[in-house]
This record gives C-alpha cells, sequence and structure tokens, in this order.
C-alpha cells in the first residue's frame, strides 16, 4: 500500500502490459501514418491534427493507467476509479477515432465479410446496448470487486471498456464514408439515450446507504472521506460528467444541424433564382 501522506502523488505505475501496449498502439498508428502510407500511396499527406489527436487519446489512457490516479483508484477511493473510468471510455476513443485517417482503415475494409462485421458491430443499437450493458455488468459489486481484486480480470475489463466504447462513439465520430456518421437529429437522440442509460446504472450507486463495494469499505481512508460519500461522489462524477459531456455535444450538434438546415435552404433558393433567371433569358 503506497503512503497516502505524500509519495502517492509521485508515484507512477509501470505495469509492463499497459506501457508495451501503449507503446505498441502508438507505434503501429506512427508507422501506419507514415511509412505505411508512403509505401502504398495511401495518401499524399496526414493531417497533423489528426496525429495530435490520437496521441492525445493515447496519453489519456496513460495517465489513466500509469499516474498517481491509478493508485488512488486501485487502493483508495470509488470516486478516484470513475474518474478513471470517463477518461477510458468518453474521452480516450473519441480521440483515437478522429484520429485515425479514412485511408489507414478503408484496406481493412476491402473484404466484404470484414466491412459487413464492422457496420454490425458499429450499428448505433448494437454499439448502444453492448457498450450499455458492459458498463452496467461490470459495476455489479460482486463482478466490480473481483476486478479490483485480480490484476488480470481488471485489465481485461478496462479493455471490454474502451473497445465497447469505441463502438459506441463511432456512430458520432466515424472518419470513414462506409460507414458514416449519424445523422444530426438521430445524433442528439442517440447522446440523450446514452445519457438516460447511465442513470440506471448509477442511480443504485447514489442513493446506497451503504457501501456497495467490499474492497473500498475497507480501503485505508484519505481526506476524511467515508466509503458511503466516496461512493455517492463517484456515481456523481460519472453521472454529471458524461451529462455536461453529452449536453454539450448535443448543442453542438444542434447547430451544425441549424447551419446545414440554412445553407441548404440558400443553396434551394439560389437554384431558384438561377432557372427563373435562365427562363426569362430564353
Amino acid at each position: 500500500m503506497i503512503d497516502a501522506g505524500g509519495e502517492i502523488w509521485t508515484h507512477w505505475h509501470g505495469h509492463p502490459d499497459a506501457l508495451i501496449g501503449l507503446a505498441a498502439l502508438e507505434g503501429l498508428y506512427l508507422f501506419g501514418v507514415g511509412p505505411l502510407r508512403k509505401r502504398y500511396f495511401l495518401a499524399d499527406t496526414v493531417d497533423p491534427h489528426q496525429i495530435a489527436a490520437f496521441t492525445l487519446g493515447v496519453l489519456v489512457i496513460f495517465l489513466s493507467l500509469l499516474s498517481p490516479l491509478h493508485i488512488l483508484a486501485d487502493q483508495y477511493l470509488f470516486s478516484a476509479h470513475m474518474i478513471q473510468h470517463v477518461l477510458l471510455t468518453f474521452v480516450a476513443p473519441p480521440l483515437l477515432i478522429l484520429g485515425t485517417p479514412d485511408w489507414l482503415i478503408r484496406p481493412l475494409l476491402r473484404s466484404g465479410l470484414t466491412l459487413k462485421l464492422i457496420k454490425f458491430l458499429t450499428h448505433p443499437l448494437v454499439a448502444f446496448f453492448a457498450f450499455s450493458a458492459i458498463f452496467s455488468v461490470w459495476h455489479i459489486p460482486e463482478l466490480y470487486n473481483l476486478s479490483v481484486t485480480n490484476h488480470g480480470i481488471h485489465v481485461f475489463e478496462h479493455l471490454l471498456f474502451m473497445s465497447s466504447a469505441v463502438l459506441m462513439w463511432w456512430p458520432l465520430t466515424s472518419m470513414v464514408p462506409e460507414i458514416p456518421r449519424l445523422s444530426y437529429p438521430l445524433g442528439m437522440l442517440y447522446l440523450f439515450l446514452l445519457s438516460i442509460a447511465q442513470i440506471i446504472v448509477f442511480a443504485p450507486i447514489t442513493f446506497a446507504q451503504s457501501p456497495l463495494y467490499e474492497w473500498y469499505a475497507n480501503a485505508p481512508r484519505i481526506f476524511g472521506i467515508t466509503p458511503v460519500v466516496d461512493q455517492q461522489v463517484g456515481a456523481i462524477i460519472m453521472k454529471i460528467g458524461w451529462g455536461i459531456f453529452s449536453l454539450v455535444l448535443i448543442i453542438v450538434l444542434f447547430f451544425r444541424w441549424y447551419n446545414a438546415e440554412n445553407e441548404k435552404v440558400e443553396f434551394d433558393s439560389f437554384k431558384g433564382d438561377s432557372h427563373k433567371s435562365n427562363r426569362l433569358t430564353a
């Protein structure tokens, strides 16, 4: 157990599996947008903003799993674990998707079977229920306690969270025309329903009168936070964090929809005026 009095804030947890996995992920990406792109003429250039977005996504995962936050989450606070989950499921995945050029993914879609499989997995209904089910099931106290007491299962849980979160985010952030994003109205509805699903998971945790997770009930107390308060704060972090995030995205989608409709009206009006002018000239 790390000393919570001060050592915890300088303790960076060097899990070899996380370090190797993240290094491999970033290395494969840089190889794809660099030497592989040039060798197979996949694209003339790569957008530096996409490289920055993908690398930031990897950095977010790195900070979640290897920074002092990891020690707080694993050994002391349920609320810190929820911050970790926010970063792993709501922040990193869309950055990874937005940072991946369509020309890097397209060779994988040349097989009709692969394309059908990816279309199925990223279908909004499949992605919605897969992420919601996985996220809900792993917050059942028995499974949750198992994950925090067994490193291998904990790694498996995080991999499931991140992979299902990528599927969940795909309908909103896809960069591939073959698997397009949802329309603006459907995207707003999708985000709203995801927010409702989060309530189902965290309402019981928020309003529980006793600790649900034995690991954190028995953990050393820091900052004077009781297990019940820690549990409630953790649930609120997840719900409010996702609520604010989804609300911002809904507003962004609404204004994009509004602007797109205005441009469409202006274009139709311009076409109408052009046809009218042509008839008068004739």
